[in-house]
């Protein structure tokens, strides 16, 4: 009886949009729990890579360097500057610049270093950049990064503009991107450089935080499985208690 009520002409609707809202909060929940589980590899590659002994790449550049962000490295080479971009929407506190991205090459290959933030004032240009240029061999240390997220709609980044052979400001780190302008292969990862405090020249390196807890996912799911469950089991005891009260 109470089965035929709910799906009745005058129920039907509510019965539906009950049935369509408790899929919903469900599928929110696993959802969050998929997250959840990204949230625990991202977390495990995180420690694993940082318990690694530091990777030397004078020594070895190996072919699996892609599954080793956050792994310390470090490496001996020259930075070739003719062939530097910067990375624009940048800040260090209140002041807006960009980051030097800058090839390193090395006896074993190639690879991108993000060199850290200049001031936007006085840096509009390839030329005005070089006045950062650091001669001769270098020592970088720091940790493995792969390429940022796409941008929003799945872009990589700007596309070439009429009369250009290559881009100089990017919005994200896409190391394929900046490769293929590139006249020299590199690996599919770059660096992001220690940071030293005491440091006050530009470019000034950066490191982002890592959060490695669980974050509040697994919380939401509960709530969003809790909003199905009172929806889909107590739709049938609020339509009893209707039809009881319109019985007498």
């Amino acid at each position: 009886m109470l089965l035929r009520n709910m799906f009745s002409r005058s129920w039907i609707i509510a019965t539906l949009l009950v049935v369509g809202g408790s899929a919903l909060c469900i599928r929110l929940g696993v959802w969050q729990l998929d997250r959840l589980e990204q949230r625990r590899a991202f977390n495990a590659q995180v420690q694993s890579m940082r318990a690694a002994e530091v990777l030397d790449l004078n020594q070895n550049a190996p072919s699996d360097v892609a599954s080793m962000s956050w792994r310390a490295i470090q490496v001996v080479g020259e930075y070739d500057f003719e062939n530097q971009v910067a990375l624009r929407n940048q800040a260090r506190g209140a002041e807006y610049g960009f980051h030097l991205i800058t090839p390193l090459r090395f006896n074993n290959g190639a690879i991108l270093v993000d060199r850290g933030f200049i001031p936007a004032d006085g840096n509009a240009s390839p030329a005005d950049w070089r006045k950062y240029d650091e001669r001769g061999a270098v020592e970088i240390r720091g940790q493995l990064r792969l390429s940022d997220a796409p941008l929003f709609g799945g872009g990589t980044d700007a596309s070439l503009m009429a009369g250009e052979t290559r881009i100089e400001f990017w919005n994200i780190i896409s190391v394929e991107g900046i490769a293929s302008q590139l006249p020299y292969p590199i690996l599919p990862v770059f660096i992001q450089p220690d940071v030293d405090e005491n440091d006050a020249a530009f470019p000034i390196p950066y490191q982002p935080e890592v959060d490695l807890t669980e974050g509040s996912h697994f919380g939401y799911a509960l709530q969003w499985f809790s909003f199905a469950a009172i929806l889909f089991f107590g739709y049938p005891f609020y339509l009893r208690k209707h039809l009881a009260e319109n019985a007498e």
